[in-house]
């Protein structure tokens, strides 16, 4: 029996409750493309600049992606009631309105992964006790032989000699000190005798403060009205004090400069550089966007550290943006600038090159070098970067006489350059030409971090991961162990690793493999604090809690019969 046409009329037509082909073909493309994402295969068609933060940033947009090109077709396309259909954009505009009311980013990490609390909490900072200003004992400070005086040690290389540190921490485990609550910031410690300073932010006060180095107990501190924060940075003063003959020098986010006497906590002499410089503030703080993270290197006489800009209104002869400033360690007058570029966020450091004494500075978009005597600008190189964007955080380091190796992520990876010989025979002649030996955008992507050279080779955490580069040529030698954008130490011939999540670890500094001797569970939370070690001391700190813990040293060495008398 034939069926009538009618009858399809009559029959009840499908109902649309799941999605179609086209639906599920989307939702597994862009599944697929999370995991190419995911397992770092953008990188061969894209290039360096896709990192972990990138791929994170680029994996939530393809899941957003796919949730609404579910709930387009649930929307408009399905046979689904009305009344369910309002439901469900009920329900999910509802849980938006109510996280958005109810929560706040307190923190993001390296990778940009955020970290959530109730809008109704305090900042962790905020919940600690305003800083009482105690004051010394006024015996003056004498320093010791293993002090750890300034930002990335003694040399501010990020590496130290000694002591030889006992790797069997399964035998001989670190002993813990001490361990206490502290303000925010990102600096590290410096130590002077049985004193450590740092710098940290409670509340609307920025905070120079100084501990017992055996005991943890505070002797000082010197606070300001001042308080730098933002969602992608973090709470708190960046930067590390440094310790000279007895005096703090220490640089806040905002633009403070102390010196101030370790003995007493006395104020010596403060100024507010931006002030000093009359640079606008807001543009400033909009430029240089994660708070001013350059600590102070101070010479005999010279107090320098980075400047900044733009200036209100800059007066006949006067540049924009002053790259550095140098005050009088005694007075803090002021006693030159140099440069006319943004700064970014390192410290000027004091190297020789060319059998020249120099001050070399990774500013916004060159490294460059001045003469420590008077200001005056010997050379500079490009070095692609912007303060509010892909800025520079790793420093340059001084290879030998003639080379230096700079680096930092963003896609711009690792390079070292070279004084030209020809001007090394002109020696007075300025500026000197600096050309490139090698220049690899997919190696040492350093992002907050800072490498350690040893031995011919360069030591750092590109995009989290530690990986080791020969000088001589850029090749790699191996890339291994992911511990985030935390910093590193070299101690001997060992990698103390501050990984971001706060454990640290012992890496051997060979070019042969990477291998891990020890690890300790030093303390808990986002970590992008440097190290310090003084002596068998470990400081270790992040934006929440402050921990020393006694390493274990090699006893003695083995001294040969022959040699002993």
């Amino acid at each position: 029996m034939r069926s009538s046409p009618h009858d399809h009329h009559d029959r009840p037509a499908t109902r649309r409750c799941w999605p179609p082909r086209r639906v599920f073909i989307t939702l597994a493309s862009l599944a697929t493309a999370v995991v190419l994402v995911r397992g770092g295969l953008l990188e061969p068609i894209v290039g360096p600049i896709v990192d972990q933060a990138v791929r994170n940033i680029i994996s939530l947009i393809l899941c957003f992606s796919g949730l609404m090109s579910l709930l387009v077709w649930f929307l408009r396309e399905s046979d689904h009631s009305r009344p369910l259909k309002q439901m469900v954009l009920g329900g999910l505009l509802g849980a938006v309105v109510v996280a958005a009311g109810t929560l706040r980013i307190e923190r993001v990490s390296g990778d940009l992964v955020p970290e959530f609390n109730w809008r109704w909490a305090p900042a962790r900072d905020r919940l600690l006790e305003r800083a009482a200003p105690i004051r010394g004992d006024a015996t003056p400070w004498a320093a010791k032989a293993d002090d750890y005086p300034q930002f990335l040690g003694p040399a501010g290389t990020c590496s130290i000699d000694g002591p030889l540190l006992d790797p069997d921490w399964v035998t001989r485990p670190p002993r813990l000190l001490w361990r206490r609550p502290i303000g925010a910031g990102w600096g590290g410690f410096t130590t002077c005798g049985d004193h450590a300073v740092t710098l940290e932010q409670r509340g609307d006060e920025e905070v120079i403060s100084c501990y017992s180095l055996s005991t943890g107990e505070p002797e000082w501190t010197v606070a300001v009205p001042a308080r730098h924060e933002t969602i992608l940075g973090g709470v708190g003063p960046r930067s590390t004090p440094t310790i000279r003959e007895g005096v703090v020098y220490a640089t806040g986010a905002t633009g403070w400069l102390h010196a101030i006497d370790g003995a007493t906590g006395t104020v010596v002499w403060r100024k507010n550089i931006l002030d000093d410089l009359g640079i606008d503030f807001e543009k400033h703080a909009a430029a240089v966007a994660w708070g001013r993270a350059g600590s102070p290197l101070v010479t005999d006489d010279l107090v320098i550290v980075p400047a900044g800009g733009p200036r209100r209104k800059p007066s006949a002869g006067e540049t924009e943006y002053v790259s550095l400033v140098a005050y009088d360690r005694a007075t803090g007058d002021r006693r030159w600038t140099a440069g006319d570029e943004q700064i970014a966020f390192t410290t000027p450091a004091l190297v020789v090159l060319g059998g020249r004494e120099e001050v070399l500075s990774v500013n916004e978009a060159h490294v460059a070098a001045y003469d420590p005597a008077s200001g005056s600008q010997l050379w500079q190189v490009e070095w692609p970067g912007h303060s509010n964007s892909d800025a520079s955080c790793s420093q340059a380091v001084q290879i030998d006489d003639r080379r230096f190796f700079v680096s930092k992520g963003y896609g711009i990876g690792a390079a070292v350059f070279e004084i030209d010989a020809g001007s090394l025979a002109a020696r007075e002649t300025l500026p000197w030409t600096v050309r490139p030996v090698w220049l690899q955008p997919k190696l040492l992507k350093t992002k907050f971090t800072n490498v350690v050279l040893h031995d011919g080779h360069a030591y750092g955490l590109s995009d989290g991961i530690l990986e080791c580069v020969r000088l001589d040529d850029g090749k790699r030698a191996w890339k291994a162990g992911r511990y985030g954008q935390g910093q590193l130490l070299r101690v001997g011939g060992l990698l103390l690793v501050q990984a971001e999540s706060g454990e640290v670890v012992l890496v051997e500094a060979t070019p042969a493999k990477h291998r891990e001797v020890a690890r300790l569970e030093a303390i808990a939370g986002q970590t992008w604090n440097n190290p310090c070690l003084s002596g068998s001391r470990l400081l270790v700190r992040n934006a929440e809690e402050a921990a020393c813990y006694d390493v274990p040293l090699v006893l003695s060495a083995q001294v040969p019969e022959e040699a002993a008398p």
